[in-house]
């Protein structure tokens, strides 16, 4: 219990930096958290103007990592996120010169408005924690964490994400408006020139990381609540209105999600309420729709939701 105890105190000391500048969204927050205990990355889906940057910047200036961010725009090229050699005079032979992306804190900035080439410039840093420049692999810090905001696909000037890439982030998940009570502190918060998120200071150090993360991974998981996640991906897999399901990469994700989100509530332990409450934003951007289904306006949410109701939950009470 010691361990989960010091997630749960991470969780809070980061929540409570964050809600110092971005108001009334603590699940969107609790997401966040998770994500990063499970080391995963995430992508921020929702119109312009909720937040997404904000809580991405808030996010990272709670931790003593190193930042970088990548605004996106349809000219970005992938060595402009890779990095280039450049020819010194001095030393008479090209030094490297790390582009934003070797950086253990990531923030890329409407990913869906660079183009699919230079979006597929990430993949590899995602998915192995390398980049490949000028035919030699470089390994990426420790941690590296991408957190991504992209605008509806539907908006002018996007790119839909190639579907290998979205397989690649832990948790999808939009933001929302906020509530008018917290609508209003926003408002009384930024009245100065100066965004209060300029004012955040780290409150995680970056020694305490490994440790958390190792907790993470002792969480119990039951053979009954892993029955229950396995039977949540199947039924994605036989779903009449997906041509494709969940991968075995999205039940690892579920898993690593599920346990972290125990983790973050100071419990040892998975309950099938984990599971539930991460299913959603681990599959949603993992399901492709029938064809039939696109045209009828079925949208992953609601089959999720379908597959929860359906599915019986077993269960279960842990026992120490």
């Amino acid at each position: 219990m010691q361990d989960q105890a010091a997630i749960a105190d991470f969780a809070s000391r980061i929540r409570t930096n964050i809600e110092r500048v971005f108001l009334g969204k603590t699940a969107a927050i609790d997401m966040l958290i998770t994500a990063f205990l499970a080391r995963g990355h995430v992508l921020l889906e929702d119109v312009p103007g909720t937040g997404k940057t904000i809580l991405a910047r808030a996010f990272a200036a709670s931790m003593d990592l190193s930042f970088a961010r990548i605004q996106c725009t349809p000219d970005l090229l992938p060595a402009d996120i890779l990095g280039v050699s450049i020819w010194q005079q001095r030393e008479e032979q090209f030094v490297y010169r790390p582009g934003p992306v070797v950086n253990q804190f990531v923030l890329v900035d409407e990913i869906n408005r660079a183009t699919p080439r230079t979006q597929s410039a990430l993949l590899e840093a995602m998915a192995e924690g390398q980049v490949s420049v000028e035919g030699k692999r470089l390994p990426l810090p420790e941690p590296f964490f991408v957190l991504a905001t992209e605008n509806p696909v539907e908006f002018e000037g996007t790119f839909p994400l190639p579907e290998a890439q979205k397989d690649r982030f832990l948790l999808s998940f939009g933001i929302g408006y906020p509530d008018a009570a917290s609508e209003t502190r926003m408002l009384e918060a930024q009245r100065r020139l100066s965004h209060p998120v300029t004012d955040l200071k780290p409150v995680v150090q970056a020694e305490e990381l490994g440790a958390l993360w190792e907790a993470v991974t002792k969480v119990y998981v039951d053979p009954s609540v892993n029955g229950y996640l396995l039977a949540l991906i199947q039924a994605t897999r036989e779903e009449p209105n997906l041509r494709i399901g969940v991968s075995p990469r999205g039940s690892l994700a579920l898993y690593r999600a599920a346990q972290a989100f125990a983790a973050m509530h100071n419990r040892g332990y998975v309950v099938p309420e984990d599971v539930k409450s991460m299913a959603a934003p681990v599959f949603r951007r993992r399901l492709l729709l029938s064809s039939e289904a696109a045209v009828r306006g079925i949208l992953p949410d609601r089959i999720v939701e379908s597959i929860l109701d359906r599915t019986p939950v077993p269960e279960y009470r842990h026992t120490p």
